[in-house]
């Protein structure tokens, strides 16, 4: 018998007992519609069949496989959004710092010492060190604005969850994106409301560049103290081989910052949905 893990499962490939008879027995462990690899087993002899009963354990060791899998592959997924958490938060710090200290501090100490200047000088030379130093606080106003837009995406800050998705989705033509929101949305926590737009304008964009989508649907419910956010797009759906890319990952990892999931299946033929669900209280 042998297993062999998808790239997105932490594990390398593992046998049992000696080398695999021919005709192979095999099938595909998945698991909520992810494919997470392969289980081969061989022939107890060479060209010996299969009967029912072998079959069917086949069968039982697949399901099982699939729980182990599952698992291996969201401890790896938790593992790597702890780090990338830290990252982030770290370089963000750093940025903020380096942001604080060499454009706003220099400025504000540059103000300081024209006012003073200013105040030394008098007449027409203070009065024109003065209004330097009025250029140097608008300056600075407009480095604030530059750092704390940053922070957050403009566009949502500005509009809201609501407008906001629907902003973005008006310039993804010639998409078809089909907006269906609360007609009360209540206010959420910031984090989960940066978070649903984040990964809402992600699949979005997915669904053009990648899945070249022509409709989308994109759905917004809130229920008690769970956000769910569905997205369902008309492209060619998931691929069996398919395997977990850098928006995918981000995704993942946003939802796991605030205790969320991310799902994904291909219901039908075709298409792909993706389903988010981030808990409230946790936010």
């Amino acid at each position: 018998m042998r297993i062999e893990p998808d790239p997105l499962v932490a594990l390398a490939p593992a046998a049992a007992g000696e080398e695999l008879h021919e005709p192979w027995l095999e099938r595909t462990v998945s698991h909520r519609g992810l494919r997470l690899g392969r289980l081969i087993i061989g022939a107890r002899a060479p060209g010996e069949r299969y009967g029912p009963a072998d079959v069917a354990l086949a069968e039982i060791l697949v399901r099982q496989l699939a729980l182990v899998l599952d698992a291996l592959r969201m401890t790896a997924e938790v593992q790597h959004s702890r780090e990338a958490i830290v990252t982030a938060r770290e370089e963000e710090r750093r940025r903020l710092r380096r942001e604080l200290h060499d454009g706003l501090g220099s400025a504000l100490a540059g103000i300081a010492l024209t006012l003073q200047a200013a105040h030394n000088a008098g007449g027409p030379r203070g009065d024109e060190l003065v209004e330097g130093a009025r250029e140097q606080a608008e300056a600075a106003v407009a480095d604030v604005r530059r750092i704390v837009r940053g922070l957050r995406p403009p566009m949502l800050e500005d509009l809201g969850l609501a407008a906001a998705l629907r902003a973005h989705a008006d310039r993804l033509a010639p998409l078809e994106v089909e907006l269906v929101l609360p007609p009360e949305l209540p206010t959420l926590p910031a984090a989960v409301e940066l978070a649903l737009y984040r990964i809402a304008t992600e699949a979005l964009t997915n669904a053009v560049r990648h899945a070249h989508a022509r409709h989308c649907r994109v759905e917004l419910r809130v229920n008690g103290d769970e956000a769910v956010l569905e997205i369902d797009d008309d492209g060619p759906g998931l691929a069996p081989d398919a395997t977990a890319g850098v928006g995918l990952r981000s995704m993942r990892e946003r939802a796991a910052e605030l205790g969320g999931r991310v799902e994904l299946s291909s219901p039908g033929e075709a298409g792909l949905l993706l389903r988010v669900r981030l808990p409230l209280a946790r936010a």
